[in-house]
């Protein structure tokens, strides 16, 4: 059961690896995307349909035909990633070896939806998958195995995003086997260090110029691709946004929130309420992603320019 990229090379190495059988996909209906709002498969869908295996797509996971139709697969084992749902009762129960969860983070630390960008947001220096034996509440369940990685100061949420969902399906063909032979005993997660990795929204990308240099930077690494950082640039007849795909933390220059300390070919400086940032790649609204010298060749912004601070009618 899954829907979102992240399950796919689980997906994958579960019909690569002998030893298993997948005998049915669930994923996500399709949903309408794009411009023209056409109705697009789940990237699981996609690999499922080119695996040639069957493909079942509830609006609801508890609605009842549809756990009936599960049912009759009589799935010795349920292996769940990225699927956007909670499961009920109903399905939890229905596999003699139970429904197991890839979930990228090292639980009990961000449960939840969006655990990769917060990892980054919250500058930490590693992460890690668990796979999970899934019970009632969000992602609560017992531990059966966990893997970290170091988050390196070129990771964003694409790059991470990639290398766990690897990590993941790794250590879930690992760990299976182990599980069916019932020689793993699930762990209960620890209460202390739980944290929750709710789901992120587009405004949470907007920057604050009174934070600090570096934790803007960890708004540009966990939000790029998606949403995005961004920010807003005085213009007529509106304010333009201008999103940010790559910065640094400037040390040798400091000056008022908001304000442009330099602007050239090296990128452009602005001040922070700790430090500064150098904005390497940038996009203006509906255009293409330009490095700071292409932009600026078209789009004057120069050293002592304030640019808009939150709060500010856009």
């Amino acid at each position: 059961m899954g829907t979102a990229e992240l399950a796919c090379p689980s997906l994958e190495i579960l019909t690569r690896e002998s030893g298993f059988e997948v005998i049915a996909v669930v994923t996500q209906p399709d949903r309408p995307k794009g411009r023209d709002l056409k109705l697009q498969p789940s990237p699981v869908k996609q690999l499922a349909l080119r695996k040639g295996l069957a493909v079942l797509q509830p609006e609801r996971a508890r609605n009842e035909a549809f756990v009936g139709e599960l049912k009759s697969f009589r799935p010795d084992l349920i292996v769940v990633a990225a699927y956007g749902q909670i499961l009920p009762p109903a399905i939890l129960e229905l596999p003699r070896l139970g429904c197991v969860n890839v979930h990228a983070s090292l639980l009990p630390k961000y449960r939840g939806a969006a655990p990769i960008q917060w990892a980054l947001l919250n500058d930490e220096s590693e992460t890690g998958v668990t796979i999970m034996r899934m019970d009632a509440g969000l992602d609560t369940g017992d531990i059966i195995s966990q893997s970290t990685t170091a988050i390196s100061s070129e990771d964003n949420a694409q790059t991470l995003h990639d290398r766990l969902a690897k990590l993941g399906a790794e250590l879930l063909v690992q760990t299976l086997p182990d599980v069916v032979a019932g020689k793993i005993i699930p762990r209960p997660q620890p209460a202390e260090g739980a944290s929750y990795a709710r789901k992120i929204t587009k405004e949470d990308g907007r920057f604050d110029w009174s934070q600090p240099a570096r934790s803007l930077w960890n708004k540009v690494r966990a939000f790029t691709p998606w949403p995005g950082a961004f920010f807003f640039q005085e213009a007529a007849p509106k304010p333009r946004l201008i999103k940010v795909w790559e910065a640094k933390v400037e040390e040798s220059l400091a000056g008022p929130p908001g304000q442009v300390l330099s602007a050239d070919k090296a990128g452009i400086v602005v001040g922070c309420g700790y430090g500064s940032l150098r904005i390497l790649g940038l996009q203006r609204e509906g255009g293409r992603h330009l490095s700071a010298q292409e932009f600026l060749a078209g789009h004057p912004l120069g050293p002592g320019d304030e640019l808009l601070k939150p709060g500010k009618t856009e």
